[in-house]
């Protein structure tokens, strides 16, 4: 056939094998098996291949080996051949960029999402740098859980002028001992005075101890506002030091009745390892005079503040910054009272800020020992402003509603940054 003359002759140049006439006797099958075996007849079995899906004297079994084998030949080649490449490859990758985009190239029938848009190589995605961290949600979830419940009950006592304070049981407590169990009692503080602690019997070996105990706190009844109840509850052992299972801090004792019946209140025991430390409070008043600008601080007195000296006193003093967007502009300081947790004041601090900042301003209070040899130390801190939290802010719009008038309040105090 003259197809079989031609691509025999095209390598007999450079292959002396081929070179030799093919016997007329031979079959197609016979010749296309010799020309598998000899691995150097590859452009032949690829022209062969190629022609013989029309060609109806070979065999579809001849077909398929021959196709076979061409396929394992070409990637033996492929692998033998393609590391040592130099400059023909090369240059072919070298162009490459120029002329496609790789990373563009779909192999799939699939069209790409329409929201994928093609991303730069170091361009941050905040959307990152929200997720939290697991760290951080185990500490929230830990601070946030609860220790079961407490019932408890308050009523005021309008002849003896005592508040009379009922721990009934509590329910679902976790367990602090290794049989399972705990022996739990509780303390109970009529803050901020710490000094008059009052507790429970120890009750052995339960998770649910009903309580029935009276407590009284000989206390006027237009302090009561000002007083807050604190409940700690915590596990005996007696050869250790108590573990602590958990508080209940109410802030408004008038939150369920006036206290004129007796009034029964559960709430949750609030995780905590340690309790909670009160660094005590201040008294102090504010009054802005529009038309001058001039905004005037009263500190009147603290009480209640935390022993920072051996002597079981301090020697405080009041330190009152005038803040803009964080940063200080002035600093301004009372005299030093010494020995004593339950200083007394009445010293005026005056700063003079036009209408149109009083905005952007904030005043931040704090309460430091004086120490006369090394650095001074600080007890507590409280802010008032518009970007202030909880009192500090109403008081601070209180000012502002009522010009003129000096609106007086108590602040808790809370830990700060002394450099502020």
């Amino acid at each position: 056939m003259p197809w079989r003359n031609k691509e025999a002759s095209s390598p007999s140049s450079t292959n002396p094998t081929l070179a030799a006439p093919q016997s007329p006797s031979l079959s197609p099958r016979d010749t296309m098996a010799d020309k598998v075996k000899d691995p150097n007849a590859l452009g032949f079995l690829e022209a062969a291949v190629k022609i013989s899906h029309t060609s109806p004297d070979i065999p579809a079994e001849v077909q398929m080996s021959v196709k076979e084998h061409i396929m394992r030949h070409t990637r033996l080649q492929r692998q033998t051949t393609e590391p040592a490449s130099s400059t023909r490859h090369t240059s072919f990758k070298r162009h490459l960029p120029r002329q496609m985009h790789v990373s563009s190239v779909d192999y799939g029938n699939d069209p790409p999402p329409a929201a994928e848009q093609p991303t730069s190589i170091g361009r941050i995605k905040p959307e990152l740098y929200k997720q939290k961290s697991v760290d951080d949600e185990e500490g929230k979830n830990e601070a946030a859980k609860t220790c079961g419940k407490i019932n408890f009950s308050l009523k005021y006592d309008y002849e003896n002028e005592t508040l009379v304070v009922r721990i009934l049981k509590a329910f679902d407590l976790p367990a602090k001992d290794f049989c399972g169990s705990s022996d739990p009692y509780v303390k109970i503080y009529l803050l901020p005075d710490r000094k008059c602690k009052l507790q429970t019997r120890v009750h052995r070996k339960t998770l649910n101890p009903t309580f029935d105990e009276n407590f009284h706190f000989p206390v006027p009844y237009e302090e009561l506002a000002d007083r807050k109840l604190h409940l700690s509850v915590f596990d005996f052992d007696r050869f250790s030091r108590h573990d602590m299972i958990g508080e209940v801090i109410l802030d408004n004792l008038f939150e369920a009745s006036d206290l004129s019946r007796e009034t029964s209140i559960w709430k949750d025991i609030q995780y905590a390892t340690s309790e909670s430390v009160d660094l005590g409070e201040i008294m102090f008043s504010l009054c802005y005079l529009p038309t001058a600008g001039r905004l005037t601080l009263t500190v009147i007195k603290c009480r209640n503040l935390k022993a920072m000296d051996i002597t079981g006193y301090s020697d405080p003093y009041v330190k009152v910054s005038l803040l803009c967007d964080g940063r200080r502009l002035k600093k301004k300081k009372t005299t030093i009272k010494k020995n004593t947790l339950n200083p007394i004041y009445n010293e005026a601090i005056i700063f003079d800020i036009p209408p149109e900042n009083m905005d952007q301003v904030s005043l931040l209070i704090s309460v430091m020992d004086y120490d006369r040899v090394g650095h001074n130390e600080i007890i507590g801190v409280c802010r008032v402003g518009i970007s202030a939290e909880g009192l500090g802010r109403d008081h601070w719009n209180e000012m502002l509603a009522y010009p003129r008038k000096p609106i007086a309040h108590w602040h808790s105090l809370v830990e700060g940054n002394p450099r502020l």
